[in-house]
């Protein structure tokens, strides 16, 4: 070997070295919060691929971490913003139910669409809002509805109080429920999507801490549940005005609580002047 040329050995290592360090510089760690979606996003399939019916318990977390092969406390994070999005509910010392069945290709599209465009959430706001109100035109075609079970969801909000996941679920499950009153699936279906979206954005903060909102206790509890009361009222007295006027309050409630601003509510209340 001629003086001065390196060894075939050390030009391997060198090499070798090269690319680790490129490696190095290239990898970045995936985010703890977009690894928790990922996971609830396989949880999510795990409801739906067995057929999991309303009520049946899943597995423990540390189950679940060995199926989506995740680590615990990214499970945990998981399970906590599924019961978020009243898709499951949290039992202490029971474990997690599930609440309702999923939505899942809809559902993602809409998270993926807020997540790339993050300025876009005041329009899925607005869209909810659309939703609910197509509700007061069906139920004033149809007449008299059965509101049994929006009034059974109403008790279910006023028994969630001092706990951010009995509420989060309950109230999901109230609007859940008020949209089920048009009786039309695919409405329940968009409308489950978007006020996932929407709920998950709002308590994004209080998941990630794991931490109870300080209005789930007192006064401030109390004015939670009068933004409800109303819709629930007005559905059973069969008055549209009244009802328009109780979820145009509770929207400008939501807006206020994830600081934006959205416009449907502004050019509706210009057009009823």
């Amino acid at each position: 070997m001629p003086r001065g040329e390196p060894s075939r050995s050390r030009s391997t290592a060198g090499d070798r070295a090269a690319r680790e360090e490129h490696y190095r510089e290239s990898f970045q760690v995936e985010p703890v919060t977009r690894m928790a979606d990922r996971v609830a996003a396989q949880v999510r399939d795990y409801i739906v691929d067995n057929e999991l019916e309303i009520g049946a318990r899943l597995p423990s977390e540390r189950r679940l971490a060995e199926l989506v092969g995740s680590s615990r406390p990214t499970v945990s994070q998981a399970v906590r913003s599924l019961a978020v999005t009243g898709l499951i509910e949290i039992r202490p010392g029971a474990g997690a139910f599930v609440l309702r069945k999923p939505t899942t290709a809809m559902g993602t599209g809409v998270q993926m669409m807020i997540e790339l465009e993050p300025d876009s959430i005041s329009e899925a706001v607005d869209m909810r809002h659309l939703l609910e109100l197509a509700v007061v035109d069906v139920i004033g075609t149809r007449g008299e509805a059965d509101i049994a079970p929006l009034e059974a969801a109403l008790e279910r909000l006023r028994a969630a109080h001092g706990s951010a996941s009995e509420w989060i679920a309950a109230d999901t499950n109230f609007h859940v429920t008020f949209i089920s009153l048009a009786d039309n699936r695919y409405l329940t279906s968009v409308f489950e999507s978007v006020h996932d979206a929407v709920v998950t954005k709002a308590y994004e903060s209080w998941i990630l801490a794991n931490e109870t909102p300080p209005w789930l206790s007192g006064k401030e509890f109390g004015a939670q549940i009068a933004l409800h009361e109303p819709i629930v009222t007005a559905t059973r007295e069969g008055d549209p005005e009244q009802l328009m006027a109780a979820l145009k309050k509770h929207q400008l409630a939501l807006e206020n609580h994830m600081k934006v601003r959205g416009n449907l509510v502004a050019r509706t209340s210009r057009t009823t002047r």
